[in-house]
């Protein structure tokens, strides 16, 4: 379709025009598809008729062959079925972008139509619509028009793009279309970021700018680091990551080998719906605490991150800061792993044996039980037994009779001086001369910032058992709450390729939060990224924010709105007045979800029971929920990270509420959750962070 000398209404008629044909070729494709699938369900029907009717005539080989049968006819099924969903999707907007590409070696331009599936039209031959992740597709996010290449299988292609468009198109309407000489330009960019938030994390192929194509493309990096300030969509971009690799190693990768490391399931819920967007299958999440449950095989109770940081805000209890601050450090797991060696010398002690009259040394025994330190205590001493009973058979050509390899067993027994796993890691404390680093949380509870470093003692002494070696791509989400302790038992349990992503300035907890540079040192040669531009929140917000805690390298973009409001109450009764008041014009407004968000949850149950009779739909989210739904939401900043609402309020930022460097990062954390609106309220003297931003 030539449109070069036409008008701009011309062009848009002409375009309109592709989009009812492209559409048709659609529908016409979706009817052989339903046909084909009817086709598949019979087939399997009558096969099973079949095998019904004919069972007593058959043998046991032909009764395989026919149930063999079926499931291949059932299994081309769910292959069709799949293609069926991905016309769907397309039906209703086949493509976001155009591009007109002139390789060197061709005589005219190929317009290439970019879209979240790919479209062959089989009757006609002929690709229509390019998945956003094919080779070419990269010209549509890298380049503007002019000299560009791109990477094919058979290698680079040169060229020049002549023409570039952008379209948005809903329920089969052509509704904008930009003639764009830039790559993804603001004007679409500036319209989606305008839209309310919905109920979950949506995909973003359609507005992926230069540098996070370039993140969401690299698939040679085998650990990947992506350090993006809050807004700059890092969690969207790692997603979209996982979609390209799924696409790029479709062969050798799939859904079932990735997991994603989740704060919570709240999370988890939120980011869920991406990965089906885009085509591929959901992929399993694991939360911190479930996996240190599985690594320890339930064996011990422990308080949960969440209630450890409940614990910092409500306590002030200067002993856990302390606690915390050095078990979150690299030096103590550079002590801790000092005294891993210290005792795995000391809990194996080998001596020399004399079985059945044949001599086997100590430095066997041992060298052979420290090689298999990765195992069990029970089955590594069942595997020094076995060797040594090998060994003996090999030097003095004699076989154990059942007796004597007991006697072995016993002997190598008791060369284990045995202690639990608790006891053994309370005496580092004491090794260390800091008894007072180890108190339990209460209830015969460990605290959450024991727990790893008791796997990681575990890992280095008897071995751990997981059910995740699977697993060829792990994610890791907020980066920054995970000790380089936890890492170090990461870097142990997932030997495979990884994506990071977190932002230090998001650290609810000051106390052992980790940066990219420290999370290097765990995995030699992983790579890093920087996100420096937000784009979640208004350019008003996000100065307001930057005052709270300054990053000179972050980059708002320029999507203005309102600035946001500091209302002063005269008490409690006068702040839940305001909040009802701020929740009624958020029903009457177009936005879809407003969060009030607490210092603690503590703050955070009694805003609940002054609201709920004003609000009967009012969520609370907390450690037991386990979805996300628009309305009126109420949280803590904690269990707000990662989300995002079109409004928020901050309640009673006041000088007695947020006082200390953790609070400052709270504050900062709750207020760029806001995309569209933002309030604080404060009872009394606003906290002196709040006084910064204001002025």
């Amino acid at each position: 379709m030539d449109t070069s000398d036409t008008s701009a209404s011309d062009v848009e008629r002409a375009e309109q025009a592709y989009l009812t044909e492209v559409q048709n070729r659609i529908e016409k494709a979706l009817q052989g598809v339903d046909q084909r699938l009817n086709d598949y369900a019979q087939d399997v029907q009558d096969q099973k008729e079949h095998l019904w009717s004919s069972r007593d005539e058959m043998d046991h080989v032909e009764k395989i062959a026919a149930r063999q049968s079926i499931e291949q006819a059932a299994t081309a099924g769910e292959f069709v079925q799949a293609r069926q969903h991905r016309l769907r999707k397309l039906r209703a907007s086949p493509y976001f972008g155009r591009v007109d590409f002139r390789s060197d070696s061709a005589a005219s331009a190929l317009p290439v139509y970019v879209g979240i599936h790919h479209f062959h039209d089989d009757e006609q031959g002929e690709d229509v619509v390019y998945d956003w992740r094919a080779p070419i597709a990269s010209l549509f996010y890298n380049f503007e028009t002019g000299a560009a290449r791109y990477e094919a299988p058979q290698g680079d292609v040169d060229g020049e793009i002549e023409r570039k468009r952008q379209f948005r198109i809903r329920g089969g309407r052509l509704e904008l279309m930009i003639e764009s000489s830039v790559h993804v330009v603001d004007d679409v960019l500036q319209e989606t970021l305008g839209q309310s938030s919905d109920d979950g994390m949506k995909n973003i192929v359609a507005t992926i700018q230069r540098d996070q194509n370039a993140i969401i493309r690299n698939d040679e990096a085998p650990v990947l680091i992506i350090q993006g300030v809050a807004g700059s969509g890092k969690t969207s971009i790692a997603l979209h990551r996982i979609a390209y690799l799924l696409y790029r190693f479709r062969d050798t990768l799939s859904a079932d080998d990735i997991l994603i490391i989740s704060p919570n399931s709240v999370f988890a819920d939120y980011i869920s719906n991406v990965l089906p967007e885009l085509g591929e299958e959901s992929v399993a999440e694991i939360g911190m605490e479930t996996l240190a449950d599985e690594l320890l095989d339930g064996q011990y109770r422990f308080q949960h991150f969440f209630e450890q940081i409940t614990a910092l805000l409500e306590k002030g209890d200067e002993a856990l800061r302390e606690r915390l601050a050095f078990k979150g450090s690299a030096d103590f797991l550079r002590q801790l792993g000092e005294y891993a060696k210290i005792v795995e010398k000391q809990r194996f002690a080998a001596e020399d044996v004399w079985i059945a009259r044949r001599y086997v040394p100590a430095w066997l025994i041992d060298e052979t039980f420290r090689k298999h330190r990765r195992l069990g205590l029970k089955d590594r001493v069942k595997q020094v037994v076995v060797e040594i009973e090998q060994r003996i058979g090999i030097q003095y050509h004699y076989d154990l009779e059942p007796e004597e390899r007991r006697e072995l067993r016993t002997a190598i027994k008791g060369m284990v001086r045995e202690q639990t796993l608790r006891s053994t890691y309370k005496q580092f404390f004491d090794w260390l001369g800091r008894p007072e680093l180890f108190r339990p949380a209460g209830r015969g509870r460990l605290e959450y910032a024991d727990i790893f470093p008791m796997i990681y003692l575990k890992m280095r002494l008897e071995g751990v058992r997981s059910r995740h070696r699977h697993v060829e791509h792990l994610v890791i989400d907020e980066m920054q709450d995970y000790t380089p302790v936890q890492y170090a038992v990461l870097a142990q349990i997932f030997r495979c390729n990884m994506t990071i992503l977190g932002d230090a300035s998001q650290a609810v907890s000051p106390y052992g939060a980790t940066n990219a540079g420290m999370i290097k040192e765990a995995f030699p040669g992983a790579s890093s990224v920087m996100l420096n531009k937000s784009y979640r929140s208004s350019y008003e917000i996000m100065q307001f924010a930057q005052r709270i805690s300054p990053n000179p390298d972050l980059e708002p973009i320029e999507r203005h709105g309102e600035s946001p409001s500091v209302v002063r109450c005269r008490n409690a009764a006068d702040e839940a007045r305001q909040l009802r008041s701020m929740i009624d014009a958020f029903k009457a407004s177009e936005h879809n979800t407003l969060a009030i968000i607490a210092r603690t949850d503590r703050q955070a149950r009694r805003l609940e029971q002054a609201l709920t009779s004003h609000y009967p739909g009012l969520q609370r989210l907390d450690t037991q929920s386990r979805s996300f739904r628009p309305g009126v939401i109420l949280c803590t900043a904690h269990m707000a990270k990662g989300l995002e609402f079109d409004r928020v309020i901050v309640a009673d930022v006041s000088a007695r509420q947020y006082i200390s460097e953790m609070d400052r990062n709270l504050l900062y954390v709750a207020c760029t959750r806001a995309m569209h609106r933002l309030a604080l309220t404060h009872v009394g003297e606003p906290s002196e962070w709040l006084a910064e931003a204001s002025t």
